[in-house]
């Protein structure tokens, strides 16, 4: 039985590492704010990555520079645009909208009455956290239209990070990291500016990118080849949940009856959507949002 489903519960381990993470890196946006925080947390991930990957040892072919400069470009707009969210609405919330990129990706290979079933669960509860009812009035609308961007975001890093996979390998995603990490760091800096390097936050902030990166990274290469590519997607699915238990736990951040019946919404839509659409029985691509 404990053989069966340590797996699992590695998975579960690093789902709620990444959103530990944020609560965390929520916890320094007063200092760092979400520029500077991206802005560490893509420096530091590349460094783990890169000694991981080690991708000085394959030459990067012209196809897959351009699939590799369009997932990183993703990557660091996801991490920006999500963070920015977080600076503004709940956590769990943000998470739950976020998810609907992956869900819209999903849908793209909708073929059954079924899956649009689902795409309309998905929509309602997005509309239902929409703050145009009196139970979301004290929700930022920009801080949902930034999560429905890094949702948009997490849809291109898997459409672009699969291509760049395919032709390239995992060291992409260490070439993505760092080229992206270029161009954000002095955006990062511009708006923070010395307090980047304070020895006050410089370790905090590396605690966030182990705990959003290399930490659910080094967990998912474990468990993954023994978990069907099923049960991964459906148990991704329950990421809000985790978020909003990180939020309140961290942040005291509390959601109402109807927030969490909103999001319950999105994650039953993810979770139909996985069951309805088939899936490849092992996960083989890059993986997970870095």
């Amino acid at each position: 039985m404990l053989k069966r489903f340590w797996p699992i519960v590695i998975i579960l381990i690093s789902m709620a590492s990444v959103q530990g993470s944020s609560s965390l890196a929520k916890h320094l946006f007063p200092i760092l704010g979400p520029a500077g925080m991206t802005a560490w947390r893509l420096v530091f991930s590349s460094i783990m990555l890169v000694l991981i990957f080690k991708p000085w040892r394959k030459a990067v072919s012209k196809q897959a520079w351009k699939y590799i400069i369009l997932y990183g470009l993703a990557l660091g707009c996801m991490n920006f645009c999500f963070y920015a969210a977080i600076s503004r609405i709940p956590i769990g919330i943000a998470v739950a909208i976020e998810l609907t990129g992956p869900i819209m990706v999903a849908m793209c290979a909708a073929r059954k009455l079924i899956d649009f079933i689902w795409l309309a669960i998905a929509i309602t509860g997005l509309i239902m956290l929409l703050p145009i009812h009196q139970a979301n009035a004290d929700l930022d609308f920009v801080g949902i239209f930034l999560a429905l961007g890094a949702g948009a975001c997490w849809a291109m890093y898997i459409v672009f990070g699969r291509k760049a996979g395919q032709l390239h390998g995992s060291s992409s995603v260490a070439i993505g990291s760092v080229m992206v990490s270029i161009v954000i760091f002095p955006i990062g800096l511009w708006q923070s500016g010395d307090v980047m390097f304070s020895l006050d936050v410089l370790p905090l902030a590396l605690l966030v990118a182990l705990l959003a990166s290399a930490i659910p990274y080094a967990l998912d290469m474990i468990a993954l080849p023994k978990v069907p590519a099923l049960t991964f997607s459906t148990l991704m699915s329950l990421s809000p949940v985790l978020g909003a238990l990180s939020g309140l736990m961290f942040l005291g951040e509390t959601l109402s009856g109807y927030q969490w019946f909103s999001i319950m919404l999105i994650i039953l839509s993810s979770i139909g959507t996985v069951l309805s659409i088939a899936h490849k029985p092992k996960i083989k691509s890059i993986g997970e949002k870095t």
